[in-house]
């Protein structure tokens, strides 16, 4: 447990190799041009051109990179020396221009000094993270006055349930670190379990991390779907509309939100 990085980096670094690969991230699609940026975040970003865009875990990039034919002026950030490297190689590919810094959250203001307009983070991502206070002051600090932070993420009613998502298993609330050993939510990966570390995190410490550091929430939004197919026993209800087949609709799948620096 004192070294969940580590497990975790372990863990990501294996999944990116099975990432690149797979149907569910499409990296031929992305290089013929398609933008891999959802209809739930995208007006909350708004208009990109010319805006400094720091996206935190970043996986290898291929949101990161969309947000750069958009106009941004990007940096992305992923603990996973390998997802950086791959998201490296995807921008030289893609002749996009974008800057990759290998950083866990928490050791990111030691690694770079600039202020940015826009910070982003979405689906999957403070899951891992166990301090949200911590999480805030980085974002916080990273914000040049009136920037904003721009958050998409599967809802924490979610992480209650078990791995088919039939029963509750979890706390709501974060009761310490759960540890498990699960396969990754892509194709190709298979019987190929990896052990991780992580957090739940209601949305009671999700706000008030943000507002701990002068974080003014402008919007916020549940959604009775997800965007992509990533769990056990769902089912297509339009273009990137997914819903559990067996709840029908009734659970809120994701959350998103815009809050501003005052």
């Amino acid at each position: 447990m004192d070294d969940y990085l580590s497990v975790n980096r372990a863990q990501w670094n294996a999944r990116t190799e099975l990432h690149l690969n797979s149907k569910f991230y499409d990296v031929p699609g992305f290089l013929t041009g398609i933008n891999t940026l959802k209809e739930i975040e995208l007006p909350l970003l708004g208009d990109l051109k010319g805006k400094r865009v720091l996206h935190l875990q970043c996986h290898f990039g291929l949101d990161t990179l969309s947000l750069a034919r958009l106009g941004a002026r990007v940096t992305g950030v992923d603990l996973s020396d390998r997802a950086i490297q791959a998201a490296r190689d995807l921008a030289a590919r893609a002749d996009l221009d974008a800057e990759f810094i290998e950083s866990d959250v928490y050791a990111l203001p030691q690694r770079l000094d600039k202020e940015f307009d826009i910070v982003f983070t979405s689906y999957g991502t403070i899951g891992w993270l166990p301090d949200l206070t911590r999480w805030a002051h980085v974002i916080g600090r990273a914000l040049a006055p009136d920037g904003k932070f721009v958050f998409a993420e599967f809802h924490p009613a979610l992480w209650m349930l078990d791995e088919r998502f039939t029963a509750i298993q979890y706390s709501y609330f974060n009761d310490g670190p759960i540890l498990t050993q699960e396969e990754t939510y892509t194709d190709g990966g298979e019987g190929q379990f990896m052990n991780s570390v992580s957090w739940n995190h209601s949305l009671a410490e999700v706000f008030n991390a943000l507002w701990t550091q002068g974080l003014h929430i402008e919007q916020f939004q549940e959604y009775d779907f997800t965007p992509w197919n990533c769990f056990p026993n769902l089912k297509e209800i339009g273009p990137d509309r997914f819903q559990f087949s067996h709840l029908e609709g009734k659970p809120p799948m994701v959350y998103a939100l815009r809050a501003v620096k005052r």
